[in-house]
């Protein structure tokens, strides 16, 4: 370093300042997350990756600077790996850019900070480094988004099939994202939606075919608006929220089980998938009554029971009880208690003072406006659940 000229030790030295200082990752993270639509709705699991890019792109550019070194054959690699990543999950180009430019006055601001002796041509050489980076990286970046885009169009099943895969891991960075990565594809989205996830009765088994989840999609019907993959011995179908009314036959058919999740939003998919795939895998044999697929109420009553529940107590008592909770039809929410805590219809008509018959009505209608039959165990185990948190 002794050799070299005296503006660039000076720049050596603001570099390895501002590199070893984390906090300007965390800076250039944070604006970007602020002042760009789409980054801001990344949840946590995503930030990392954001993170690490800026890390490497505060790193790349401060050494350009420091040696006048010019973008090498292994930065234009990088910049399309980016725009190819950001292709495939929908991140839009120009607002990956608009991020670029954002880290850049960060960064700009950082060097200026630290170093108010620097010569105007040290300042000349620091806009020059970031004007040509940006310039290569819009080039480099919307080629390679053109490309990746062509080539997902071009195999429009597996483009599809990818779709889902990202929003069951929830790589989306925000529902217009989505809109326009499902509008080049040529589908829309259904919402409200079910998510399905099923497997067969005997669960564990070999993975299921991509051909096989696709089969059961249309049996469903709604091809337009659908979507399908697979998770290991599992299929995961997206549908419009009427597809749940057939889901069951069609699953008896095929003496497969399963969970369909209807109350969640596009932007929560991931949590609609995380919660029907938990359910498969705890859910006691008997919940499983043929002609039935497990719901939202089940769904979370297992994660209640599981230690993790993905709602507030109240929320999940109204998803169980529905109408229930309504204080005109506060005498069957007094049925429902007396027939579960007594075990039986006549003794908990005793306890109320009524025929038998009226009770076994008033549990009639609980099966009409729940969907719950209070005498099959399982179901009446979620009512059970549900009237006690609600207490």
């Amino acid at each position: 370093m002794t050799n070299q000229p005296s503006r660039f030790r000076v720049r050596d030295r603001v570099r390895d300042e501002i590199v070893a200082d984390q906090r300007v990752v965390e800076a250039v993270v944070a604006a970007v997350h602020e002042q760009v639509p789409v980054y801001a709705a990344l949840d946590d699991s995503r930030l990392p990756e954001v993170r690490a890019i800026a890390a490497w792109g505060v790193d790349r550019l401060l050494h350009l600077w420091a040696t006048d070194g010019t973008l090498g054959p292994a930065d234009l690699r990088r910049f399309r790996g980016i725009a190819a990543a950001r292709a495939a999950d929908g991140r839009p180009v120009q607002a990956v850019l608009r991020a670029y430019r954002v880290a850049a006055t960060v960064l700009t601001d950082e060097v200026a900070a630290r170093a108010p002796g620097l010569t105007a041509a040290d300042g000349f050489a620091l806009a020059r480094a970031l004007l040509t980076a940006l310039d290569t990286l819009s080039e480099e970046m919307a080629m390679a988004y053109a490309s990746t885009t062509e080539d997902l169009v071009g195999d429009r099943d597996r483009a599809l099939r990818l779709l889902l895969d990202d929003l069951i891991a929830g790589r989306h960075a925000s529902v217009g994202a989505l809109t326009d990565r499902s509008a080049r594809l040529g589908v829309h989205l259904p919402d409200p939606y079910c998510l399905l996830v099923a497997e067969p009765m005997t669960g564990g088994g070999p993975d299921i075919s991509y051909e096989a989840a696709a089969g059961l999609l249309d049996a469903l019907g709604d091809a337009g608006t659908s979507l399908s993959t697979v998770r290991g011995s599992r299929a995961v179908l997206l549908a419009p929220a009427t597809a749940v009314d057939r889901a069951a036959p069609l699953l008896d058919e095929r003496a497969w089980r399963g969970c369909a999740i209807t109350r969640e939003g596009l932007d929560r998919i991931a949590v609609a998938h995380r919660l029907a795939a938990d359910a498969l895998d705890t859910a006691p044999a008997h919940a499983h009554r043929p002609g039935r697929i497990l719901t939202d109420a089940d769904a979370h009553v297992l994660a209640l029971l599981g230690g993790h529940p993905a709602a507030a107590a109240d929320h999940i008592a109204r998803l169980v009880l529905g109408p229930l909770t309504d204080p005109e039809q506060r005498h069957l929410l007094e049925a429902l208690t007396a027939y579960v805590d007594a075990g039986s219809a006549n003794a908990a008509a005793r306890a109320l003072h009524l025929h038998p018959q009226s009770l076994r009505y008033r549990l009639r209608r609980i099966h009409a406006l729940t969907s719950r039959d209070p005498r099959d165990p399982w179901q009446r185990l979620t009512l059970d659940i549900a009237r006690t948190i609600r207490a």
